[in-house]
């Protein structure tokens, strides 16, 4: 009589399963944020006509809150890799909750500077611990659990321009603080996922207190090397992104003299095509190879942006429709790609191009806004169109794994 082996039961710790709740709960926490983040540049027309600001002080605005995130995001993830804190999920949530409560009653430049950094800070926290969480839990779907984690992030950032014109553009700049009571609810999901990531995280991550021993594949110099062209494409893409995010309403209201409502409503479709390229990328890097994904995300959208300055109204939303799909779907795979390049340093890599990404943001909003106060907000978008054209340097990425196409 043959005995019939009885197999084990699959738990938390078991690291080739995708632990879906875990990894839907920080998605959704991430859309809480960035939700809430995203209502700064949402509220830039009211802010612009009741502070007089100039288009270079809309800029500033913006390069010190991602700059805020930037240079502390890769500190943060360091630090996590070295000695993992769990409680600073729900405890970054409360540097959030006190930008919105400071913008709410900003009634000058310099106190609109300082909630700018307090939601900064804010993304450096969530950033980086929350991409590692999505690294534990995603068992051998390393890109659909990178997709889902940064899919809610994009659909915050859709819900923000939808609810200012909802909400701040009818009720004012005081309606920040009813928003700023979300950052509680992110704080109560967040403490459960962090008593998940402290019992089961981080063994399923394979790490200790000192972050992992797994080791580089590759030598040192391609892994250098790697690491600067992901940066590249996330220079050109977030140069890019910060065109529209901070200036595109503006756009639409100087060229095709549309209402606020409208040119939201415009910007928040192009969002939502974001959050929508984001979770194609990460499902679409893990069957096909993420450097396929990656050349098609960053050289794919070239001819549209090229097309952008020229359109009418009417074709002005398809072509940011289709930029925003296929621009988005790059993010996903190029942390991953980063993430097996240093597979031991996971908190720094997801916090170093997170921050990056946000840095880029900043800069090129603040170059930006200095370019539409001298030349015109049209000729920001003659100029960016060409950024994706960087995407050529993607042909220099090694292969982490040794397999033509893939990573």
């Amino acid at each position: 009589m043959n005995a019939t082996k009885a197999t084990p039961p699959q738990t938390d710790t078991d690291t080739n399963t995708t632990v879906f709740g875990v990894i839907v709960a920080i998605s959704f926490c991430h859309l809480l944020n960035d939700m809430m983040q995203s209502l700064l540049p949402a509220i830039y027309p009211n802010l612009k006509t009741e502070l007089a600001l100039s288009f270079s002080q809309v800029g500033l605005v913006t390069l010190v809150y991602q700059l805020t995130a930037s240079i502390l995001q890769p500190l943060v993830g360091l630090y996590a890799d070295k000695r993992p804190t769990p409680l600073a999920l729900p405890g970054g949530t409360l540097f959030s909750l006190a930008g919105l409560l400071l913008l709410s009653v900003a009634h000058s430049y310099w106190l609109l500077l300082v909630g700018a950094a307090m939601l900064g800070m804010g993304s450096s926290v969530f950033h980086p611990e929350s991409s590692r969480v999505a690294r534990m839990a995603a068992g051998r779907r390393h890109g659909l659990a990178q997709s889902m984690f940064q899919v809610g992030g994009n659909a915050g950032s859709a819900l923000g321009p939808l609810a200012a014109a909802i909400v701040v553009v009818r009720w004012g700049q005081s309606s920040l603080a009813f928003f700023a009571l979300l950052a509680l609810l992110s704080c109560a999901i967040l403490w459960n996922v962090g008593q998940w990531y402290r019992n089961h995280g981080l063994a399923r991550l394979g790490t200790t207190k000192s972050g992992g021993t797994v080791r580089p594949t590759l030598p040192r110099g391609k892994v250098l090397g790697g690491i600067a062209v992901l940066l590249a494409l996330i220079f050109s893409k977030y140069v890019y992104l910060a065109s529209l995010t901070s200036y595109f309403t503006f756009y639409l209201i100087h060229r095709f003299g549309v209402s606020v409502e409208t040119a939201q409503i415009y910007l928040f479709v192009f969002l939502g095509a974001v959050a929508v390229g984001t979770i194609a990328g990460g499902p679409l890097g893990d069957r096909f190879g993420r450097k396929y994904v990656i050349w098609f995300s960053i050289l794919g959208a070239l001819p549209f942006t090229l097309l952008l300055p020229h359109a009418s109204l009417f074709w002005t939303g398809p072509l940011t429709v289709i930029i925003g799909l296929i621009l988005a779907s790059a993010f996903p795979a190029i942390v991953v790609f980063a993430q097996e390049l240093v597979p031991g340093k996971i908190g720094m890599i997801s916090g170093l191009f997170f921050g990056f990404s946000f840095g880029m943001g900043g800069i090129g909003a603040a170059v930006l806004g200095n370019i539409a106060d001298r030349a015109g907000i049209e000729m920001v978008y003659s100029l960016c169109a060409y950024l994706p054209a960087i995407g050529l340097l993607a042909i220099f990425l090694p292969d982490p794994r040794g397999r033509k196409g893939d990573s």
